[in-house]
């Protein structure tokens, strides 16, 4: 799949996300600490949105069950989720914040 355009880079602030979706999936694309990451938006204990949860660090906490993500990794932190969330490429090309669907 071809790198999808997301929006500019000013458009951001920190800690602030914006959404796609990508083959009918939602993409949050998040910028933190000055870097952008972009990670699968469903959080793996119950298939709920984790955007909408508060940003703790590096952290996503879905804001149903409590459950905690490492946005740079996808590592779950915290239960009741055990299965870490997928992260995506992102890249920043002509000022634009792009994510590409790198699963198979």
């Amino acid at each position: 799949m071809n790198w999808v355009n997301v929006a500019k880079v000013e458009a951001f602030e920190d800690d602030h996300w914006q959404v796609i979706e990508l083959d009918d999936d939602p993409v949050a694309v998040v910028k933190l600490q000055g870097k952008f990451y972009a990670f699968h938006d469903i959080c793996t204990h119950d298939g709920g949105i984790l955007t909408g949860g508060d940003i703790e660090g590096d952290e996503i906490i879905c804001p149903r069950h409590g459950a905690a993500f490492n946005i740079k990794t996808g590592a779950c932190t915290c239960p009741p989720a055990y299965e870490d969330i997928h992260i995506f490429p992102v890249r920043i090309e002509n000022g634009m914040v792009q994510v590409k669907d790198d699963r198979e």
